[in-house]
């Protein structure tokens, strides 16, 4: 399949790591990504917050973009850029709101036969790795398994939600970042708090909202115990790795120093990809002793299946 990709504002600014990672696994997967022209902000969530047919315009622009590409759908990385994408298109099936909407825009959307418009499908990175390539495919392109290593994978509010827009896995229990884990030869312990809110953008007006939330899921995640903590989302990522050391004084616990990858970064190590393609340097939480603790498990496996081998023999 040929993608539309929309990389969202944070791929190009704060999450530059998910980007990198994002595209090298993208491509190690044989998977065609065609960067959208001229493509602008998606709204997130202030746009929504004042205008409904704002944030449904901003989104709109995007996939009438994406429709001269010439791809089968849209694909982005970021959570919050996909749902706003798929909540666009959800909401200017209606004819009222789509003519509301196409007064912002330069041109009108195309209708459909019902009067609604007639955008490109979008989807998030992952579950086009899901749905589209599959897990099997995953597994079978892994060089060097991450046996051994425990993780918890939080997939923050909106990668399956609201249900009926995101049409995406389970919105209470969802499943498919485990499974990608698992495919990798990590171990995914039981996590109450996969879908929990870490707070979001609110650490902007009061630091102690999303400090107070996402320290009860790391700490959540320490006690279970993980050893790293997979996101798909820049935001989330965000306030559980880069915010780890705040979070922790304003829950009142002990530094947590649970490294937070983002699930393209555990692939692309998993495929024996680049640093490059990696960016590890990014993480604030400094993740290479987790990562030397993985590979000495694997070396002491491979030396005890040789020894094992031999004595066989």
């Amino acid at each position: 399949m040929k993608y539309a990709y929309y990389p969202g504002c944070s791929g190009h600014g704060t999450s530059v790591e998910y980007e990198a990672s994002t595209r090298a696994v993208c491509n190690a997967l044989n998977m065609d990504l065609v960067e959208i022209e001229d493509w602008n902000c998606c709204g997130s969530t202030p746009a929504h917050s004042v205008s409904h047919e704002l944030s449904a315009a901003l989104s709109a622009r995007n996939l009438l973009q994406a429709a001269k590409t010439g791809a089968d759908c849209v694909i982005s990385p970021c959570p919050s850029c996909s749902s706003n994408l798929k909540m666009a298109r959800w909401r200017m099936q209606n004819a009222e709101f789509k003519a509301k909407t196409d007064e912002l825009l330069d041109a009108p959307t195309p209708a459909n036969a019902d009067g609604g418009a007639d955008l490109m499908e979008t989807y998030s990175v992952l579950q086009a790795i899901v749905e589209n390539v599959g897990v099997d495919a995953i597994a079978r392109r892994v060089t060097y398994p991450l046996e051994g290593l425990k993780v918890v994978t939080y997939y923050g509010c909106l990668l399956s939600r609201p249900a009926k827009v995101a049409q995406f896995d389970d919105p209470e229990n969802p499943v498919s970042l485990d499974n990608v884990m698992k495919a990798l030869g990590a171990e995914v312990l039981p996590f109450a708090l996969k879908t929990e809110c870490c707070g979001a953008a609110m650490g902007i007006p009061d630091v102690n909202i999303p400090g107070s939330l996402s320290g009860r899921i790391l700490d959540t995640a320490r006690a279970v115990g993980a050893e790293a903590v997979i996101t798909a989302c820049p935001l989330c990522h965000m306030n559980l790795d880069l915010r780890q050391r705040q979070a922790a004084r304003i829950s009142g616990k002990a530094f947590f120093g649970l490294p937070v990858f983002y699930y393209t970064q555990m692939i692309a190590y998993a495929f024996g990809l680049s640093r490059e393609a990696m960016r590890l340097d990014k993480l604030a939480v400094n993740p290479y002793p987790l990562l030397d603790k993985i590979a000495a498990r694997r070396e002491a496996r491979m030396a005890e299946a040789l020894k094992t081998a031999g004595a066989a023999s």
